[in-house]
Formats: C-alpha cells, sequence, structure tokens
C-alpha cells in the first residue's frame, strides 16, 4: 500500500490540515450555536443533535463532533433530494426534511438544509443542522412509537425537503402546521430558531472562506482530502484479516413484532482490494411496529461498525466511504422502507442491533479487531416523559438522558461508561439533575452504577447503572423502548455477554411491580417512580487472560466484588481491592486461565 502520509503522496500535508481544520471548526461552530440557543433539555442539555458540510454534489465534507447515527449516511441523500426538488437554488433559501423515506433518519429528528451559494450564484456547499426535538407531533407523547402500526399511527408530521425559508424569511404556513401538532409549540419553535441560527452560522462562516481562499483552492483541498482519506481507509483494512462472517442477533418482543426481530449481517472484509462490504439484505420484511430503519439509518449502521472495527483513525467522509460497501434492499426491516411502515425508533433499537453485530462479525475474523456489543438502548432512564406542570399549568414534554452506560469492551480498552449506544459512540451527554429537576416537575431519587453487571472479558465492558425518578406534584406520562431486556449484549472471543436491562414501578407503598418488558407506556402518580437497569456492555476476550492489577482495581473502584473477582476472573483479592497474587496464580493454574 502507498504510504499514509500525505506529503509522500505529492499532497501538502499542512494545506490538508489547516482547510481540514477550518471546516471542523465552522462544524463546531454550528453546533455551539445549536447547544447554546436551543430550549429543550435534550437538546442544551443532552446535545442530541448534530450538523456538517457537504459539497455542492452531495458528498460528506466535515461532521466534527456529530452523533455517528444522524450524519454517516443521510444528509447526502437528503441534499440530493433537495437539489432535485428544488432545482432553482437561492441564497435565503432553507428547506426542512424530516422524512423517513427521503433520506432522513426518524421523524423526530429535524434537518434544516441550507444551499451555500456565492456571489455569482453558484451553489457552492450545503449545510445541514439536525435536531431531536423533544415532540414531534406522535400519536403518543414519544419521539419512539415502537408500538405504531404504520405511519399514520405513529401520527408525526412528515416533511419530505419542505421549504421553510425564503430570501432569509420564514415561510409561515409551514410553521403553522407545526404549531398547531406539537404539544408544546412555544417550545419546539425556540429549537427550530436555534435550527435556523445554525445553519445560518455555517452559511456565513463558508462565505467567509470562500471569500478568504477562493472556490478553486477549496474544490483542490475538497479532491485531496477525499483522496487522502479513501488511502487511509484501504490502508486499515489492509491490516485487517481476510474472510466473511455471518452473526445473527435478536430484538426483544415489541407491539407488532411480539416474537422479536432476528437481524442477520454478513461482512466480508478484502484486504488485498482494501475494502469491506456489509450485506442486511438476507433480514425480514418491513414490520408493523415503529423499528424499522430507513435507508439512511441501515447503511448509516453499517458503516458505523465498520468505522469501529477498524482500530485506526480513519478520517470519516465521502473519500473513506468509496471502500464500503453495503448492500441493502426494498421493503426490508433493516433497508429501504415503503410508505407507510413506520421507521419511528430508526435511530436507536435495530440500528443499534445492526452496527453491534458488524463489530462482531469482525472480531470473529481475527484477534485484535471488532468488538463486543454495547448495552442496549434505551430503558426508563432515557424515556420521554410528559404532563402537565403544576408550577404553571403548562404541558411539558421531554426526553430524559439520566445514567445509561452500554460501553463494550474491546480489542485494547475497557467499555466507557458514557457510550449510551455505539451510534451515539460517547457523543451524547448526561443530563444535569439540577437542569431536569429546575425545568420539569421530577425528582431524580437515585442514580448509581451497578456492581457485578459488566460483560466479563479481557476488556470488560461498562457496568450497568440504576435510576430511579418520580413526577412531583402531578401524574406523568413516561414512554420507554428498551432493547435487552430479554435479549442480553453479546460478548466476543471468550468475552461474557453483558447483563440485561430492567425496569419496573414502585408504588407509593414502596412495593415494586413485575418486569414491565422492552416497551411500555407508563403513568406515575405523585409518589410513584419508575426504576430502570440499564444493561452492562458485553466483554471482549476470555476474562482469565485479563491483567490481575486490573481487575483489584475494579474491586478498589466498587465495580466488582472480590467473589465475582474469584470466580468469574480468577483473581483473588480482598476486600479493599488488595492482591494475592500467589493465590491468584494457583487459582487460575486449576481454571486454566493465564498466571498472574
Amino acid at each position: 500500500m502507498p504510504p499514509t502520509t500525505p506529503e509522500a503522496t505529492g499532497r501538502d500535508g499542512l494545506r490538508l490540515a489547516l482547510m481540514n481544520n477550518r471546516f471542523e471548526g465552522i462544524v463546531r461552530a454550528m453546533m455551539n450555536t445549536l447547544l447554546r440557543s436551543a430550549r429543550s433539555a435534550i437538546l442544551n442539555t443532552a446535545r442530541d443533535f448534530s450538523c456538517c458540510v457537504l459539497t455542492a454534489d452531495d458528498q460528506m465534507l466535515a461532521m466534527a463532533e456529530s452523533l455517528p447515527i444522524h450524519v454517516m449516511s443521510g444528509p447526502d441523500l437528503m441534499a440530493r433530494h433537495m437539489r432535485e426538488t428544488h432545482p432553482q437554488l437561492r441564497a435565503g433559501d432553507a428547506f426542512l426534511n424530516n422524512s423517513p423515506y427521503h433520506g432522513n433518519s426518524h421523524a423526530a429528528d429535524w434537518s434544516l438544509l441550507v444551499p451555500v451559494i456565492d456571489r455569482d450564484g453558484v451553489h457552492r456547499f450545503t449545510v445541514l443542522a439536525k435536531a431531536h426535538l423533544a415532540d414531534c407531533g406522535n400519536s403518543v407523547p414519544t419521539t419512539y412509537s415502537a408500538g405504531a402500526r404504520d405511519v399514520y399511527e405513529e401520527g408525526a408530521l412528515i416533511f419530505p425537503c419542505v421549504q421553510v425559508q425564503r430570501d432569509y424569511a420564514d415561510v409561515e404556513d409551514v410553521l403553522e402546521m407545526a404549531r398547531v401538532r406539537i404539544r408544546v409549540p412555544e417550545l419546539w419553535y425556540g429549537d427550530f430558531l436555534a435550527l435556523v441560527g445554525a445553519a445560518r452560522i455555517g452559511e456565513r462562516r463558508l462565505l467567509e472562506l470562500l471569500d478568504e481562499v477562493g472556490a478553486d483552492a477549496i474544490a483542490e483541498y475538497q479532491r485531496d482530502w477525499f483522496d487522502y482519506s479513501e488511502q487511509r481507509f484501504a490502508e486499515a483494512v489492509a491490516r485487517m484479516p481476510a474472510g466473511t462472517a455471518t452473526v445473527r442477533g435478536r430484538h426483544d418482543p415489541v407491539p407488532g413484532a411480539p416474537d422479536g426481530i432476528e437481524l442477520q449481517v454478513t461482512v466480508t472484509v478484502d484486504p488485498d482490494a482494501g475494502r469491506i462490504s456489509v450485506d442486511l439484505r438476507d433480514n425480514p420484511d418491513c414490520q408493523p411496529c415503529g423499528l424499522n430503519l430507513t435507508e439512511a439509518t441501515a447503511r448509516t449502521a453499517a458503516m458505523i461498525g465498520v468505522f469501529t472495527a477498524l482500530n485506526d483513525d480513519v478520517p470519516p467522509n465521502a473519500g473513506s466511504f468509496r471502500r464500503l460497501d453495503v448492500a441493502l434492499r426494498e421493503n426490508c426491516v433493516v433497508g429501504i422502507p415503503r410508505h407507510p411502515h413506520s421507521c419511528s425508533a430508526a435511530t436507536t433499537n435495530l440500528s443499534e442491533l445492526t452496527a453491534n453485530l458488524v463489530t462482531g462479525a469482525i472480531a470473529q475474523l481475527g484477534e485484535g479487531f471488532g468488538m463486543a456489543a454495547t448495552g442496549r438502548c434505551q430503558p426508563p432512564s432515557c424515556g420521554v416523559v410528559s404532563g402537565t406542570d403544576p408550577r404553571d399549568g403548562n404541558a411539558f414534554v421531554n426526553q430524559l438522558m439520566l445514567a445509561c452506560t452500554g460501553g463494550a469492551g474491546g480489542p485494547h480498552a475497557d467499555g466507557w461508561l458514557t457510550t449510551l449506544g455505539i451510534g451515539a459512540a460517547g457523543f451524547l451527554l448526561r443530563d444535569s439533575v439540577e437542569i431536569d429537576e429546575m425545568k420539569y416537575p421530577i425528582r431524580v431519587r437515585e442514580q448509581r452504577l451497578l456492581p457485578d453487571s459488566e460483560g466479563a472479558g479481557r476488556r470488560r465492558g461498562s457496568p450497568g447503572a440504576y435510576v430511579e425518578y418520580e413526577p412531583v406534584g402531578c401524574a406523568m406520562n413516561v414512554v420507554y423502548l428498551s432493547d435487552g431486556t430479554f435479549n442480553a449484549p453479546a460478548g466476543v472471543r471468550g468475552g461474557a455477554d453483558g447483563t440485561c436491562a430492567q425496569q419496573r414501578k414502585r408504588f407509593a407503598d414502596g412495593s415494586l411491580s413485575d418486569e414491565l418488558g422492552a416497551y411500555a407506556r407508563v403513568t406515575l402518580e405523585p409518589g410513584e417512580s419508575i426504576v430502570s437497569v440499564c444493561c452492562g456492555g458485553a466483554g471482549y476476550g476470555s476474562p482469565l487472560e485479563r491483567e490481575p492489577e486490573r481487575v483489584a482495581a475494579d474491586v478498589r473502584e466498587g465495580l466488582v466484588t472480590p467473589e465475582r473477582a474469584r470466580s468469574v476472573y480468577g483473581v483473588v483479592v480482598d476486600a479493599d481491592g488488595t492482591l494475592d497474587e500467589p493465590a491468584t496464580t494457583a487459582l487460575r493454574a486449576t481454571l486454566g486461565g493465564a498466571t498472574a
């Protein structure tokens, strides 16, 4: 393979680095605008939004720290659809797309696209700002309607690339449609303005960059940056083991899929060609529930799995994407949906399972690659809460992002406590309890990590987390969609599975309900609370190969008990985490594992 450095191929490496930093800085400025001006806590606390810059011919150029599930595929499809449906683009235009059938992720992710038109009237870039709204007009107060049999029952407003600004002014007729359908219209409009502000900041900064360096220099940079990124991907694949692996996994039962949904993923790695292919076609047809993936999220889930498993720092953009092939089919639950199938939960449940199956398949091909499965999403700690606030009599709705860990063990590192899911990749932020309790009539009783809930391994998964919260002075609805209640995250290469999720209602007398299941809409009265336990991430490699010092450190941190250290890891430690090396050596010898 050619050498990695851009200079070795005749490219100006310093210029590439500086220009890439400029474009990434523009995206970060867009994201900072969204963070500081959005009104919903899911945006200004949890950071459930993304921004990116595309070329005029719809190629992903820069995405900064956006959520992978939002941007790796989809912005290109939406930008192309914008150009096809609105061929006469003008400065001051803005278009809204939240359609699962026209390149978007799911109906709750409102994507605002702005064509960047230079002084000569030439379309040079497209900027996109995407935000997961607290409410999108669904028939039920949640943005994840797992039980919706079709898009009509889901009820969300669908905008398939509709013009919402002309000459930098709102198209009020379109916005009025949202005002009469959104449960908290003032909150929604503030979030919409934040989207507009983010996109316009991106437009302004790109026009400044065009004036500064010129269109020819930028075109040269785009070409070289894409070629360099493609080269990096090919070199990373060249270091991987060749082969094909097929793996299967199952999503928990939900309304419309009472037996759950089994998925199959086939991954082929061709080091000589520097290519990876993922085949998702051998899967069930679209289902009468809200779990169907969109074309964007199906392709993105496969891409996330590949980039996670590369074990190399490859820039994610249209250049590196050239070496990755994802095979989809129409009318497939993880493919290209046909209207009117609902895709309400397209960014989470089956997309998470798909991405984890891809990393697991690559892990089968060789040691040091792939990753175990992250904890499945999303328990009541990430539920959507709604009701009427007794403090002012106004309606409220918001998705919480309380403690939810989910990190998976990989070849070289333990699972992160803040991963949440493979599609979020650690970029989502955990809610501030104080801000949640200030904004909404809610009290968080408890958040803590659960000892002995990690998927054991040479590199362990993160432990699960316990969360309990209640309404204050009112009734409150909680809607959640917790895959992993019955099907645990899968370990790889001898690693153990993660623990399953749990969710129960605590009644006013302190007693607990039976297990509520993977999907439920729960009403909490004053004095009642909901109990959420998220999955622990799965492990990578045999637990008996984990360094005893690491196990002892986990005991000192309270993540693993001495009893589990002995029985699962073959490590003898006392209650304060002091390692007994001779006893550990003897124990592991009897268990057939590594010595201390």
